[in-house]
C-alpha cells in the first residue's frame, strides 16, 4: 500500500490529519535518499520542507501524485518539471502575512535603533549611565520605506510603516515594473507612492524585500544596487536569501557603502557568508518570519489537508500547479 512521506514532523494538528488519511513514514533524508524514496513507488505524496530540493533530476524518476510544501514559497521545487510529470504541488498561502510583516517591522526598528548592540552593551556591564551620544541610531518616523514587491506581506508591512509615520514607496515587480490602478491599491490609494525600481533603490532610507525567488529576482540586490543606495540606507530581507548577493552585502556593510542590514533569510541557509556574523551593523534572525504558535499550527493544518486530499485522490485546496492534477506522467 502506498504511503505519505513526511521529511520533518510538522506541528499539531498536522500529523494527526496525515495519520487519519493514511500510513505515514517520518524520515529525515538527504537529497540522494529523497530521490530514491520518491522513485521507489512506496509513496503517493510527500510533505516537504523548504530545505528539500525537488529538482528536475528527482522529479524525472518520481512516482508521486503530489508534493505538499510546508511553506508559502515553493522555490525548492521545479514546478515546470513537476507539472510535466503530472505531479501536483501545493502550498500554504495567506497564513503568515501578518507574522512576517511583524518581523520586517522588527528588523526595521532594531537595525535603525541599534537594538542588539544596545542589548549587548548593557549585558556586558558597559552601561554606566545616560550619555548624550551613546549608541545613536537612525530615525524611523518620517523616513522613506521602499518596498520591492507589493503583495500581501509588503502591503501588511506598509500598513505598519504608515502607522510609524513613514513615507512608503513601492515597486510591484522589480526589476521591471507595471501599472497599478487606484482600484488595485485599495486602502493604500493616496497613501503610498508607486515608484520605479531605480527610484526605490536611490531614495529609500529602508529597502525591504518582498519578492518571490525566480530568475529575475536572483541577486536583485547586487553590488551595483548597493553602490546606488544612500550611505545611510538599511536593507531588510524577509523574502528569500538569494534575492541578495550576500558576498556583495558583506562587502558593502564592511566598507560603509550602506549603513546596516536586517536579515531573516540567507543565500545558502543555514550557512552565512563569511564575515556576516561578525558585522556589528546587522540584525540576523534564523528564518523566523512565520514562527508563532498559531501561524505554524495553521500552516500545518493547510499542509496536511493538501496532502490528505491528494493522497485520497482529490485536487488539494491550495494547488500551485492545478493543471498537473490528473495528468499521466510521461514514461520515465
Amino acid at each position: 500500500m502506498s504511503r505519505i512521506l513526511v521529511t520533518t514532523e510538522i506541528p499539531s494538528p498536522g500529523m494527526d490529519i496525515l495519520r487519519a488519511a493514511g500510513e505515514v513514514d517520518l524520515r529525515a533524508l538527504d537529497h540522494e535518499q529523497l530521490i530514491d524514496a520518491c522513485s521507489s513507488g512506496d509513496y503517493r505524496v510527500v510533505v516537504s520542507q523548504l530545505r528539500d530540493r525537488f529538482d528536475a533530476e528527482l522529479l524525472e524518476s518520481a512516482s508521486l501524485v503530489g508534493i505538499s510544501n510546508y511553506a508559502v514559497g515553493f522555490d525548492n521545487i521545479d514546478i515546470a518539471a513537476a507539472t510535466e510529470r503530472g505531479i501536483t504541488v501545493a502550498n500554504t498561502p495567506g497564513v503568515l502575512t501578518d507574522s512576517t510583516a511583524d518581523i520586517a517591522m522588527l528588523l526595521i526598528l532594531s537595525t535603525a535603533r541599534r537594538a542588539l548592540e544596545a542589548d549587548a552593551f548593557v549585558r556586558s556591564g558597559s552601561f554606566t549611565g545616560w550619555e548624550p551620544e551613546l549608541l545613536l541610531g537612525s530615525d524611523v518616523s518620517g523616513q522613506v520605506l521602499g518596498l520591492a514587491g507589493f503583495g500581501r506581506i509588503a502591503r501588511a508591512t506598509a500598513r505598519r510603516a504608515l502607522g510609524f509615520g513613514m513615507t512608503v514607496k513601492f515597486c510591484p515587480r522589480p526589476p521591471g515594473d507595471r501599472p497599478v490602478s487606484e482600484e488595485e491599491l485599495g486602502e493604500f490609494a493616496g497613501r503610498v507612492e508607486h515608484a520605479s525600481w531605480d527610484e526605490i533603490v536611490t531614495t529609500s532610507d529602508f529597502l525591504s524585500l518582498h519578492v518571490p525567488l525566480n530568475e529575475s529576482t536572483h541577486h536583485l540586490v547586487d553590488a551595483a544596487v548597493l553602490r546606488a543606495m544612500q550611505p545611510s540606507a538599511i536593507v531588510i530581507n524577509t523574502a528569500r536569501g538569494p534575492v541578495i548577493d550576500e558576498a556583495a552585502l558583506v562587502a558593502a556593510l564592511g566598507e560603509g557603502t550602506i549603513a546596516a542590514a536586517g536579515l531573516d533569510v540567507y543565500e545558502r541557509e543555514p550557512s552565512l557568508e563569511p564575515g556576516l556574523a561578525e558585522l556589528p551593523n546587522t540584525v540576523l534572525l534564523p528564518h523566523v518570519g512565520s514562527a508563532t504558535v498559531s501561524v505554524r499550527s495553521e500552516m500545518a493544518r493547510l499542509c496536511a489537508n493538501n496532502a490528505a486530499a491528494m493522497f485520497g485522490g482529490s485536487l488539494p485546496p491550495h494547488p500551485v500547479n492545478p493543471d498537473a492534477w490528473g495528468r499521466a506522467a510521461p514514461p520515465g
